[in-house]
């Protein structure tokens, strides 16, 4: 297979034959930090609740002491941020002091931190990877290119260093490569996990103002 790569005409598979064995391994390493770009980008679209419009009905109904109503909003809504306001409010119907209110929410939000995290924090643990992978390629292919040159004829020996080299730099371009694609993808995902706490941490404090202000009138539903 990798003997014989002037037979492959497509320049990507060239390249990666030219590669050498540390190519398949640092293929699967890409293949491992897609499989988790995509499974966390779909995970963080379903677990995602618009904002503005989830705490513009929960404030109308609070402000009308409607609690029953805000959690049953909250419960055919389930996501994070929903999740962490029905935590808090399911105090507020059992009547419990403002204490344990804010309590709640702020155990829900730990309780969700990790869901949206996921497998998120192991893109940085790939990208690093890669990029000592694709330095052992490196390092092969330069001992394969100066221990060739060593013991071979003096008319081959330009043959085999050009071998050695390219194996050395095709593997480190590939493992550059999935090392930014995943380092890229592990702080673009780090934003919006970051965003998506903040949001459950600002809207919980909304909540609990919301009930602090209008206890009498929730007390009287």
């Amino acid at each position: 297979m990798f003997e014989n790569c002037q037979e492959y005409g497509f320049w990507l598979a060239k390249h990666f034959c030219e590669g050498g064995y540390v190519m398949i391994l640092i293929a699967f390493i890409g293949l491992l930090a897609i499989f988790l770009i995509v499974e966390r980008f779909i995970a963080l679209s379903r677990l995602a609740v618009n904002k503005h419009n989830a705490a513009s009905n929960i404030r109308g109904m609070l402000l009308r002491g409607d609690v029953r109503q805000a959690i049953t909003f909250c419960d055919k809504k389930p996501a994070p941020l929903t999740n962490t306001i029905q935590a808090g409010l399911v105090q507020v119907l059992n009547r419990r002091p403002d204490e344990e209110v804010q309590v709640a929410m702020d155990a829900s939000v730990l309780r969700e931190t990790p869901r949206l995290e996921g497998w998120v924090s192991f893109l940085a643990v790939i990208g690093n990877v890669a990029v000592l992978v694709g330095l052992l390629g490196t390092i092969i292919g330069m001992i394969k290119s100066f221990g060739g040159v060593a013991s071979a004829d003096p008319a081959e020996k330009a043959e085999i260093l050009a071998r050695g080299i390219s194996e050395a730099l095709n593997c480190t371009a590939l493992g550059l490569f999935v090392a930014i694609i995943a380092v890229v993808a592990y702080g673009f995902f780090q934003i919006r996990i970051s965003r998506a706490i903040n949001d459950m941490l600002e809207t919980s404090m909304d909540v609990m103002n919301l009930v602090t202000a209008n206890r009498d009138k929730i007390q009287r539903t």
